[in-house]
Formats: C-alpha cells, structure tokens, sequence
C-alpha cells in the first residue's frame, strides 16, 4: 500500500512520527540493510547532547517494519531520559533487529550489522537487550569498537542484567521507604512478570530481603528455572492474574513494554508499580490513572538503569564495584524523584521527566 507519492504508507507514517509527534525529535535514523546476511536494522539517535549516544540492541520478531521503527524511536528517546537521570555523560540511542533470532541470527549478520554501528564514527555506542547476548556483542565488537556488554575474556563488563536487576530492587526499596517508612521489603508480597534475564536475578534479591515472590512468565522452562530453586516462589496462571493477586504489595513487570494500560491499572491490587520494562506507560495519561488510583510508580526508565551504568563503565575499564556503587544511587535517585513529584504536584513520571528534561536542555546550551 502506497501513498500518493509512492511512498509505502508505513514509511509516511514512521517520518510522520520522527518529525511531527511528540516521540520524535530526534537527530538520527539509520535503516540498515545487508542483503547477503539478512539483516534488516533500525538505529534511533535521539539526543547526543549529553555526550555519545548509549543505548541495546534488540533483536526481535517485529510485526512489522512500521513496528520495528516506532519501537527504535520510543526506546532511544527512553534512553536519553534514563542517561540523563543515571547522571552519565550519555545521549539516548536504541537499535532494533528485525527478526526471530532464533531462526536467523548469524555470526556473519552480526557482523554486518557491527559495521553499520562503525559507520556511526561513535555517535552510537551499542550493548545487549532483549534478544542479544554478551557472545553477541563479542561478534559485534569484532567490526566495531563503540561495543559494550562484551565478556570479561573481552574486556567487557558481561551481562548487564546484573545491575539492572540490583537497580531494581534499589527502585522497590525507596518506593517501600516512601510510602511505608521502611525500605525493608520483609513481608511484602512483590509480583514479577516475566523472569527472563533480569526478573530472575531480582528474585533473589527479593527473597534475601524477607518478600514473599510470586511469578509469571510466557516461557514454562524460565518459571521452572525459579520453582526448582526457590519452592516458596509461587506462580500465577499470566500476567491477567498476576495484577489481581489479593494482597499483591508490588508489581514488577520485566517483561516487553506496554504492561500499564487502560485495562490493566483499573485491575492492579499492588500499591507499587516498580518493574524493569522499558515503556510501562501504553499511552500518556496513564501516569495520571496510577496517580488517581492513589499507585505509586516508580519511574522504569530510573530504576532500570542499572545496566546502563554498567556498559558504559566499561568504556573507561570496567570495575564491578565502582558500577555497583553508582546503581545503588538509583535509590536516592528514586526518593527525589517522589519528592518533586509531591512538591509540583505532579505523578512521579512527569517529575523524572522534568528532572530529565532539564539536564538535557542545559548541555544543549553549553
């Protein structure tokens, strides 16, 4: 289907979207193709005023390439917002694959899709996300230096769903001590769904603080991974009865974007929203509807930045410590963010974004 100039009707809309919305404004998109290997790639620069863009790369089996386009666009912008609030000298980039990697992620699409990023001269630096590995972004690195998320054996900082997940759990921490008084999780019962590579990890941190977990997740092998090592882990049938659990405290969604919608806030039972998904928020407004429902959510794109921080020590040679260190601020981060939220009168989303907004906008005027 085409346009009256010719032009395929979803290209319109993605240009429409990149010059005319409010999730646009960015500086860069780059549509990558290699024929020969099958690689179809969407790189999204949003902002580089902070310093060179960071941000994953996902590899995924988009519905469309109109898809694949507005999902770069709205991830990168995510990751200039989180950047600026981890407080790190890093604009917002994202890329997507297009594609099931497990029918055709190659060494030699790898490859290709490295020199592209190269081709960027480091106004890109890339990392793992859903759907990319840290063996992915050794290939990767073998075409292009603005690599992160590499194996230690690489000089890398390996998985960054470590710290992602500790961020996290940081997150739920200052969310209990705002509105309990006590960033003890003791007692709590926290839902999570999808424990896939971080919501595993932040399973554990849970139960070594006292909270009783229960779980959901489209794959049996990733629940099993959990009930075979923690019985006292239940599981609830999806993510519909998750949110309606009976005395769910918080709720963790890990999983893709999108899990805070006009159907799912009017069911949620938790009094917490603090996950680590990208893009909880289906549509502006629902900040408002958690708000309303007197929900307190703790900003994703702050409390997931765990990961971030990572990576990009790596690119000043990577120390565990040093990164652990800087994540576990996301705490502190988080409580300010309440704070100016309650002082403006604004939902918690809003107050990061202004906080976000604000440092942006300063670096573009130095």
């Amino acid at each position: 289907m085409t346009d009256v100039t010719g032009a395929p009707v979803a290209t319109v809309d993605a240009l429409h979207t990149l010059f005319h919305s409010e999730q646009g404004g960015h500086e860069q998109v780059v549509l990558c193709q290699d024929r020969a290997s099958g690689l179809k790639a969407v790189i999204a620069l949003h902002s580089t005023a902070l310093g060179p863009a960071l941000g994953g790369t996902r590899f995924y089996p988009y519905a469309s390439e109109q898809d694949a386009v507005a999902d770069a666009l709205n991830l990168s912008r995510g990751m200039s917002y989180k950047n600026a609030m981890a407080g790190l000298d890093h604009g917002g980039g994202k890329a997507v694959i297009i594609g099931d990697p497990e029918l055709i992620k190659t060494e030699e699409l790898l490859l290709a899709y490295g020199r592209f990023v190269a081709s960027l001269g480091g106004r890109y630096v890339t990392a793992c996300d859903v759907g990319t590995y840290v063996a992915d972004m050794d290939v990767v690195a073998r075409e292009c230096r603005w690599t992160t998320g590499r194996s230690p054996e690489n000089g890398g900082a390996g998985d960054s769903s470590v710290l992602t997940a500790f961020g996290v759990f940081q997150g739920m921490r200052a969310s209990a001590q705002h509105l309990w008084g006590d960033p003890s999780l003791r007692g709590r019962k926290v839902g999570i769904a999808g424990v896939g590579k971080v919501g595993h990890l932040l399973v554990e941190h849970l139960l070594q603080d006292g909270a009783s977990v229960v779980i959901t997740d489209v794959r049996d092998e990733s629940v099993l991974r959990i009930t075979d090592r923690h019985p006292e882990v239940t599981v609830a049938a999806d993510t519909d009865a998750l949110i309606r659990a009976e005395g769910l405290d918080i709720y963790a969604p890990c999983a893709l974007g999108g899990a805070l919608n006009d159907d799912s806030v009017p069911a949620l039972t938790a009094r917490v929203v603090c996950g680590a998904a990208n893009n909880q928020l289906a549509h502006p407004g629902v900040e408002k509807d958690l708000a309303e429902r007197g929900i307190l959510y703790a900003p994703d794109y702050v409390v997931n930045a765990g990961g971030v921080i990572q990576v990009a020590d790596e690119l000043h040679g990577f120390d565990f410590e040093r990164s652990k260190a800087k994540a576990s601020k996301i705490f502190d981060t988080t409580l300010s963010i309440f704070a100016r939220a309650k002082d403006d009168g604004i939902p918690p989303a809003a107050a990061a974004d202004r906080i976000a907004e604000q440092r942006i906008s300063e670096a573009r005027r130095r």
